[in-house]
């Protein structure tokens, strides 16, 4: 099709109101609008194509709009009576953006476009209005001068401020007529001194510069920050469209009016009408805040015919559109017309509310009611979150790594915070970094806070897993765990200091902000439980004790798909056995060591398992190098030094407690009574705390890697250690036995990490095997359990029809997966170079928060399918970060996994995401 013939312009009455890509989401409703008989002042559109023909011809309109344009004016012109620059009937119209998603005030609108020195004594005439008319001129000079000119508005708010003094009003409405001519002479001169030229008089020059102007405006900063912002892509919204429309004027006098007004309450979600106008103003004096509006419930009373008839209009646009409208109208002289409508913004609790209600309303479907809402957003109803009206200046920003806000004393280190947090002392945990070893102080905090690391670092993913608040990588400030202070530009916080985090924006407070709590409400859960019904994946949760998995089935999780046991071995009271059988020199002592740890893992599997019941929990054997839960060499150094010092210097005096952590690591001897002082006799206590230290250094060194995340971890250590799998496994089938004797049933999974041949596989189901019919001899029965294997790294999915040989299960860990297929270090790459990456379009998302389908999905599909030629029914999941993350949970459900398990708080949010994979890829 030539440019001569290609149509680029539709009238209101001809244009198709679904095709919101080709004419905007404001186009297309007016459009609809008109052809369902609604008052709306007559117009047309002109496309998002010529939007993106003009800014890819270098900023030239295709060279048929403009006559396209004028054909509309003429039947403007035609069913107004008016004339578009006559001088004695002048038809004005709006010049309005709207593109196929809502970007509310992105984008750029002049109003009153026509008017000139001829047309403006025209108006005059018709209205008999002088003030009136100038108000709508200068109105007109000054959107014109701004957006078609590039005149900063400050130059026009000086001199109208300056008059408003002189006359003694606040509100414009204050004016008189006189005032009113002689700001319009002002403005005038404004943009002949900045322009160089007169004020344009041809309306068609205004017209075109106009609809240039807001073409441009869809590559303005705020369109593209938008966009960029709630990432609206070109396939969800590309270039905007013009709408130009009849002027209709609020501003005519007490019996015109102009609001804006949402079918429902846009914060609460109540069925109510709500809403704000103005008598005798323009809608620019509404949404710019220029004067106070009033609700619209007072309407009722000062204008009462035509509240009734807003009352009808708001019930025909929520009947038509199924949705929760957002519109503008205007009262001109008593007649009522709506100016534009569109889906309304409203917070996730408004959103779930309404869903509901317009299900049980019979105006939309339950599949229709889940689609409407981002699972993403319901992160606002699940965390709590700050007082948006506190009015708190942050002190530093980070990345914001598990949603969520607190309050708290800063400390900086995990004992100190476990000390505090029993005595019911709020925590914050500043950290330059974290280590497993810090997870008591993490139970103990209400929030943490690190100057290093990325959204998926240790802290962030415990963090999330905790459901605590988290802000990571807060580079600005300088932590001195020494002296027990860290500095933020001139800032400096001590240890005991009052700050609150919020994990939702990375921000970082001084003193205490208010929070507003989150509610899971009867609606939310009413929703959700649609949504299981509605997704074929199932959602489980990743927890690794008791209160995490309470927390989980609040959610909604059918499963644990990830317990970490490392995580149980660091707890403060288990600990120091941890020690005992790292630095053990032979395996009868490392093996007393496990003895020891046997009865209290098979406690907290027991817990664990019936916290659970009757869902799955897949158990993960010991992943991390083992040199994971020991001091660094430097801090063991430091600590050998003052034990020295202490022993040279002390002989029968007392000991200060904060010198019992050197003695007493985790306060093994001490317990929960560790006195505040104690009085050494001899040396001898120090000596033997000097002795452990030493045999800690020297398995530290000995220990050393240089790489370990790919070095003596996972199943290698169970392998090299066969001894620790073997307590391990020992206890969750001995847990499973206790519990089933109780009568509870219980169905556990142990899972092998780091798996890279069948041989590996192989090596454990061997030991599983031998353990179970020990255990089973024991008991009298079998537990039922299922063997598999964690797939994160290449060469398992390589081998996956092999390893399917050897499991009942895989489950994809993609955090190593993802680390393993790019030859990414994860911190450091999130820290370094992926924000460049992204920014730059090298990577278009963080490969460690959304799943890279190009390259670590490719590595999955190849292994489900080789896996599944094996064994059909083998059941697949995913446990690392990407499984509560929507776009991942998407692709999950097409290639065919049987489940995600994701961070407890973000269950919700998977099991809504599973629904929208569901239903939008339902032969999937």
């Amino acid at each position: 099709m030539t440019d001569a013939t290609k149509r680029y312009v539709y009238s209101f009455q001809q244009g198709d109101g679904h095709n919101k890509m080709l004419l905007g989401g404001k186009g297309a409703n007016l459009c609809e609008m008109t052809q369902i008989g609604l008052n709306v002042p007559p117009g047309f559109t002109i496309t998002t194509e010529a939007c993106l023909e003009y800014l890819g011809a270098n900023r030239t309109l295709p060279g048929s709009v403009m006559q396209q344009v004028r054909e509309q004016m003429a039947a403007l012109e035609q069913m107004t009576g008016k004339g578009f620059g006559d001088a004695h009937n002048p038809l004005l119209v709006s010049v309005r953006s709207g593109a196929a998603m809502s970007m509310p005030g992105m984008m750029d609108t002049i109003l009153n476009l026509g008017l000139n020195r001829h047309t403006l004594q025209g108006e005059i005439e018709q209205t008999g209005d002088e003030r009136f008319a100038y108000d709508a001129y200068r109105r007109f000079i000054q959107l014109f001068g701004k957006v078609a000119l590039d005149i900063p508005d400050e130059l026009f708010d000086e001199p109208f401020e300056a008059i408003k003094h002189r006359e003694g009003v606040r509100e414009d409405v204050g004016l008189s007529a006189e005032n009113m001519k002689e700001i319009t002479g002002l403005f005038l001169e404004v943009v002949h001194s900045q322009t160089g030229r007169p004020f344009p008089e041809d309306p068609f020059e205004q017209l075109e510069l106009a609809i240039k102007a807001v073409f441009n405006s869809w590559m303005g900063r705020r369109a593209i920050d938008y966009r960029r912002e709630f990432k609206i892509t070109p396939g969800m919204a590309n270039g905007t469209a013009v709408n130009i429309c009849t002027m209709v004027f609020g501003n005519r006098g007490n019996d015109s009016a102009t609001g804006v007004a949402f079918t429902r309450n846009p914060g609460t979600g109540v069925n109510e009408f709500f809403g704000e106008y103005l008598v005798n103003a323009q809608g620019e004096d509404v949404v710019a805040g220029i004067r106070t509006p009033k609700p619209i419930a007072r309407m009722r009373t000062e204008m009462p015919d035509l509240y009734r008839q807003l009352e009808e209009l708001r019930g025909k646009l929520e009947s038509h559109y199924h949705e929760i409208q957002d519109f503008e109208f205007t009262i001109e002289k008593g007649t009522l017309y709506c100016l534009q409508t569109r889906n309304g913004k409203m917070n996730t609790q408004a959103m779930v509310r309404t869903s509901v209600e317009l299900v049980e309303e019979g105006l939309i479907s339950r599949e229709a009611a889940l689609l409407r809402i981002n699972p993403e957003s319901l992160e606002q109803m699940l965390f709590p979150r700050l007082d948006a009206h506190a009015g708190a200046t942050p002190i530093a920003c980070g990345l914001p790594a598990s949603p969520g806000a607190a309050s708290g004393h800063v400390v900086f280190d995990a004992d100190r915070a476990e000390q505090q947090g029993r005595t019911g002392k709020r925590i914050i945990l500043l950290r330059e970094e974290t280590k497993p070893e810090d997870i008591h102080g993490f139970f103990a905090s209400q929030a943490i806070l690190t100057s290093r690391g990325g959204k998926t670092s240790h802290a962030a993913v415990v963090a999330r897993g905790m459901g605590k608040p988290c802000v990571a990588g807060a580079e600005g400030i300088e932590v001195d765990v020494t002296a027990r202070r860290a500095h933020i530009g001139d800032v400096i916080i001590k240890e005991g200091d009052l700050i609150t985090v919020d994990g939702t924006t990375g921000n970082v407070y001084l003193g205490t902000v208010n929070t507003v709590e989150a509610e899971f409400t009867d609606e939310l859960k009413t929703l959700l439980s649609w949504a299981d019904q509605a997704a074929r994946l199932k959602v489980l949760a990743n927890a690794d004790i008791p209160v995490d998995a309470e927390r989980a089935l609040k959610y909604g999780a059918m499963g644990i798909g990830l317990c970490r046991t490392e995580r149980m071995f660091n707890a403060s009271d288990r600990l120091p056995i941890v020690l005992e059988m790292i630095v053990a020199d032979s395996l009868e002592q490392r093996q007393a060591a496990l003895d020891k740890l046997l009865p209290i893992q098979r406690h907290d599997f027991i817990a664990l398992f019936k916290t659970m019941a009757p869902n799955p929990v897949t158990v993960r054997l010991l992943d991390p190098p083992i040199h994971e839960f020991l001091p660094s060499e430097q801090q063991l150094i430091s600590d050998l030094k003052q034990l020295r010092h202490l022993r040279d210097s002390l002989r029968g005096a007392e000991i200060l407690s904060d010198t019992i952590s050197l003695l007493f690591p985790n306060g093994a001897q001490g317990g929960s009574g560790l006195p505040q002082v104690i009085r050494v006799a001899d040396s001898s206590l120090v000596d033997e705390a000097i002795d452990k230290k030493e045999a800690i250094l020297k398995k530290v060194r000995s220990l050393f890697e240089v790489n370990p995340m790919l070095g003596h971890r996972g199943v290698r250590l169970g392998i090299t250690y066969p001894e620790i799998y073997a307590m391990q496994i020992r206890a969750i089938l001995e847990a499973a036995c206790e519990c089933h004797k109780q009568g509870v049933d219980v169905y556990p999974e142990i899972m092998v990490p780091q798996v890279c041949t069948p041989e590996e596989l192989r090596a454990v189901r061997k030991n599983v095997d031998h353990i179970n019919k020990q255990v089973s001899a024991d008991f009298g029965f079998s537990p039922i359990f299922k063997f598999g294997t964690m797939i994160e790294v290449v060469r398992a999915c390589m081998r996956a029809e092999t390893l399917a040989k050897e499991a009942d299960f895989f489950s994809f860990g993609t955090n190593d997966l993802t680390q393993a297929t790019f030859s990414f270090s994860r911190e450091d790459a999130e820290n370094k170079f992926l924000p460049l990456y992204n920014e730059s379009g090298i990577l278009r998302d963080n490969p460690f928060e959304v799943l890279d389908t190009h390259g670590v999905g490719k590595l999955m599909e190849l292994a489900i399918g080789w896996g599944r030629t094996t064994k059909p029914d083998l059941k697949i999941g995913i446990c690392g970060e990407h499984g509560g993350h929507p776009a991942s949970i998407r692709f999950c459900h097409g290639i065919g996994l049987s489940y995600v398990s994701c961070s407890g708080p973000r269950v919700p949010i998977a099991r809504l995401a599973a629904a929208h994979a569901a239903l939008l890829q339902p032969t999937a």
